[in-house]
C-alpha cells in the first residue's frame, strides 16, 4: 500500500518536538518572506553546520526566500555530496552582503563565522544552535544546548510546522544528527533522535547512501596521517587523559589537509579508563586543541573557556598563541582541576541510609 507522506506524519496535539517554539518560529520564518538572507555557518564546518545550512537554505527557498548559504571555509570534501542544488558559497569572497539579513547556525558565537564575515554581519537576526555556551547573540535565539545538533533543532522546528521536505534537505539533516551523534553512539542520542530521523527517510534521507560517503571513502593518505597521529599518543593524569599531537609540517609529510582531522580525537578517548582526549594541532606558530570526555560531568567547554574556546560539554575546541610543552602542562592544569570538582562534587552527595 502506497502511503502518502501526510499519513507518515500524523502526529497527536501533544507530541510535538519542539512546542514551546512552535508558534515563534513560525513568526520568524515569516519575517524573513520578501527579505535577502545569508545562512552563515562556523569556520571549518562540520556535518552538522553543512547539514543545517543546507537545510535551512532550501526550506527558505522554498518559502520564496532570496536565500545563499555562505561559509568562510571551503566545504569538506566528505560533505559536498550532499550540498545538492543549494545556492552555496564557501571559501570565497561574497560581494553582495547589501541589505542582507544574516542568519546563524551551529555557531556557539559569533565570532566562529570568521572575521571578514563577521565584519559583514555585524549584526545577527537569527541564532540555531545547540552549543551550552552559546550566550544567546542574536535578536532571535533558539539555543537548545539538550538537543543532540543543530540539524536536530532543525527537522523539529521544520516537522513540527508541517513543511514539507525535498530528499536534499531531508538528506542533509540526517547528515547534520549523524555526524553530530558519532553515529547514534554519543549520550545525546535519544528517542526523539530516532523519531526525527525517522521521519526524515521518510521523506528521502538514505542513511546507507550517508555512510558510504561519510565514512567509506576516505584517501589513503589519511590513514598515514592517523598513523603519524597514533604514535604521539600519551597517556597523564593515571591513564584518565590521552593525548596526541599533529606536529608543523605533518600535513606535507603525509599529503592530507587539514579536513583529513576529523575524527582522530575519537581515538584518544576510546581508550580503556580515559575519560578525556585531547588532539592538539601545531600550526604556523599557534595551536589548535580537541577535547572529548566520556562524559559531560567533566564539561571539557568549561575546560576549552579557561583558553578562550568553547564548544559542547562532551565536545569542545580552542585556538591558543603558545608552544606545546607550555599549552599541554597548562591543559593538563585545568583538566586535573575539572577532575578534582567533579569528586569533590561525589562526595559531597549525602548517601542513602
Amino acid at each position: 500500500m502506497n502511503e502518502t507522506k501526510e499519513s507518515l506524519f500524523k502526529r497527536d496535539v501533544d507530541s510535538f518536538f519542539y512546542p514551546n517554539h512552535k508558534e515563534v518560529f513560525a513568526e520568524v520564518l515569516a519575517s524573513l518572506e520578501g527579505k535577502r538572507v545569508v545562512v552563515l555557518g562556523h569556520m571549518r564546518p562540520d556535518g552538522d553546520c553543512i547539514g543545517s545550512q543546507v537545510a535551512l537554505c532550501r526550506v527558505l527557498r522554498a518559502r520564496g526566500v532570496d536565500a545563499v548559504a555562505l561559509n568562510v571555509s571551503s566545504i569538506p570534501r566528505t560533505l559536498k555530496n550532499f550540498i545538492g542544488d543549494t545556492p552555496f558559497i564557501a571559501g570565497q569572497p561574497f560581494e553582495d552582503s547589501a541589505d542582507c539579513v544574516a542568519v546563524t547556525v551551529d555557531c556557539a558565537d559569533s565570532g566562529r563565522i570568521g572575521v571578514a564575515l563577521k565584519e559583514q554581519f555585524s549584526n545577527i537576526y537569527l541564532n540555531i544552535d545547540h552549543h551550552v555556551s552559546n550566550p544567546g547573540y542574536a535578536a532571535q535565539n533558539f539555543v537548545m544546548p539538550n538537543a543532540s545538533a543543530t540539524g536536530e533543532i532543525l527537522a523539529g522546528l521544520f516537522l513540527d510546522s508541517g513543511i514539507s521536505l525535498d530528499a536534499v534537505t531531508a538528506q542533509a539533516l540526517y547528515v547534520a544528527i549523524a555526524t553530530d551523534t558519532g553515529q547514534f553512539k554519543f549520550g545525546s542520542t535519544t528517542a526523539q533522535v530516532f523519531d526525527i530521523c525517522r521521519q526524515l527517510c521518510c521523506y528521502g534521507a538514505d542513511p546507507a547512501a550517508a555512510s558510504l560517503a561519510l565514512y567509506e571513502q576516505e584517501p589513503f593518505n589519511k590513514l598515514k596521517l592517523l598513523q603519524c597521529f597514533l604514535s604521539t599518543l600519551e597517556l597523564h593524569l593515571g591513564g584518565r587523559v590521552c593525548m596526541g599531537i599533529l606536529k608543523a609540517g605533518v600535513f606535507e609529510e603525509t599529503g592530507t589537509t587539514e579536513e583529513d582531522t576529523e575524527g582522530l580525537v575519537d581515538y584518544t578517548r576510546a581508550i580503556a579508563g580515559v575519560d578525556i582526549g585531547v588532539l592538539i594541532e601545531e600550526r604556523d606558530g599557534s595551536l589548535k586543541a580537541s577535547l572529548r570526555a566520556k562524559d559531560c560531568v567533566y564539561r571539557v567547554d568549561q575546560i576549552a573557556q579557561t583558553f578562550g574556546g568553547g564548544g559542547h560539554a562532551c565536545a569542545a575546541g580552542l585556538n591558543i598563541e603558545d608552544s606545546i610543552e607550555s599549552f599541554r602542562s597548562q591543559l593538563l592544569g585545568a583538566i586535573e582541576k575539572s577532575f578534582k570538582i567533579v569528586e569533590n562534587k561525589i562526595l559531597s552527595v549525602p548517601s542513602d541510609r
